[in-house]
């Protein structure tokens, strides 16, 4: 009999194991292996992915083979800041204009650049800057940044404040905690907010950004969302409007990382108040609207990836806000960047391990 129930024992966990196991392997598919920090991907128009790692290489990934372009910008690598997003340009099929973010310096120090360029024999050509933030500074935080189009076909970046939280990210005469709008050519839009303004920086959008990590067009409202950092606590995630100022620091439900505060108001009459908010922080980065039928129950909804807790946060949208929130892929890493490729598919890049192919729940 003994031997009867310890039988049943181990067939009980067997299943168990294999339960589990299907269940993993369901949940997502590995794509890209052996990748550190891929901070961006975007898809070519054959499938094949360009990939940023944040070291400094930028990864063609096409049947299973990794190439490194060469040719690439001097990318310098220090705290947070090194190679970062990347983006096609909307008509890249017929111009074949590239577009990324990276810090770039001298031994003084470094801040973001945005670049375009394109890509012929493995190798960039026709390299252009189209924005440098000033000035160059030692500290190793908070670059940003990512880059979107929107559909008049503006490109978009975000900058975070350098880590001089009290002076970049509400003077609009100075780089660092704001959102940027130029033509795809890197001329200032005649209609930006201020252009009019003496010492203005022309490119500005928005203001009083902490870091935002993630930028994409709401393909439903054509709206520009983006989500935050906060410090502990206060992550945000902001539709971003025409000349608004998102507060940053003068009002938050973020706390210094000591636990003492440096604003008492989470909220202030002539800022804008965040869409949607995560105390404790997450530590967001990547996100992506979910666009395709082969997601029928998250499909209208936003994914964020959480670089702190190491998950994807299904955020389920009700009258364009987040009703309610449901981790998926927990565990598998940092969740450093998330798109949508043009098969539909979800995938989303995972440091120390790479991008994976969320599959679709059954």
């Amino acid at each position: 009999m003994k031997a009867f129930y310890r039988l049943c024992t181990l067939l009980i966990v067997s299943v168990l194991i294999i339960s589990f196991t299907n269940k993993q392997q369901k949940e997502y598919e590995l794509v890209v292996s052996d990748l550190s920090i891929p901070w961006g991907f975007t898809f070519l128009p054959d499938n094949s992915m360009l990939i940023t790692e944040k070291s400094g290489e930028l990864i063609h990934f096409k049947d299973g083979t990794k190439t490194n372009i060469k040719g690439l910008p001097k990318i310098k690598v220090q705290g947070q800041g090194g190679f970062l997003d990347i983006e096609l340009h909307p008509n890249y099929s017929k111009n074949g204009w590239i577009y990324f973010t990276y810090a770039s310096g001298n031994s003084g120090g470094a801040n973001t650049t945005l670049m375009r360029t394109r890509i012929n024999n493995d190798r960039l050509i026709n390299q252009e800057v189209l924005y440098k933030a000033t000035p160059n500074t030692r500290r190793g935080q908070h670059f940003g940044s990512r880059i979107a189009f929107d559909k008049e076909g503006y490109l978009y970046f975000s900058i975070g404040d350098r880590g001089n939280r009290d002076v970049n990210p509400q003077d609009i005469t100075k780089d660092g905690g704001k959102v940027y709008r130029i033509h795809d050519d890197g001329r200032i839009p005649k209609d930006n907010p201020f252009v009019n303004n003496a010492n203005a920086k022309k490119a500005v959008y928005s203001y009083g950004h902490r870091n935002p990590q993630g930028m994409e067009i709401n393909p439903f409202t054509g709206k520009i969302w983006t989500h935050e950092h906060g410090p502990r606590g206060g992550d945000e995630i902001n539709i971003i409007k025409k000349g608004a100022n998102y507060g940053w620091p003068k009002a938050s439900f973020g706390i210094n990382y000591s636990g003492s505060k440096f604003t008492d108001k989470t909220t202030i009459k002539g800022m804008e108040d965040p869409l949607h908010q995560w105390t404790p922080s997450i530590a967001p980065s990547g996100m992506a609207f979910v666009n395709s039928k082969k997601y029928p129950k998250m499909n209208g909804d936003l994914l964020v990836g959480s670089l702190k807790f190491r998950y994807i946060s299904w955020c389920k949208l009700k009258n364009g806000k987040v009703d309610s929130e449901e981790k998926i892929l927990e565990g598998l890493g940092r969740v450093r960047s998330i798109e949508q490729g043009n098969d539909g598919y979800l995938y989303a890049g995972i440091e120390r391990l790479g991008i994976v192919k969320i599959l679709p729940k059954k």
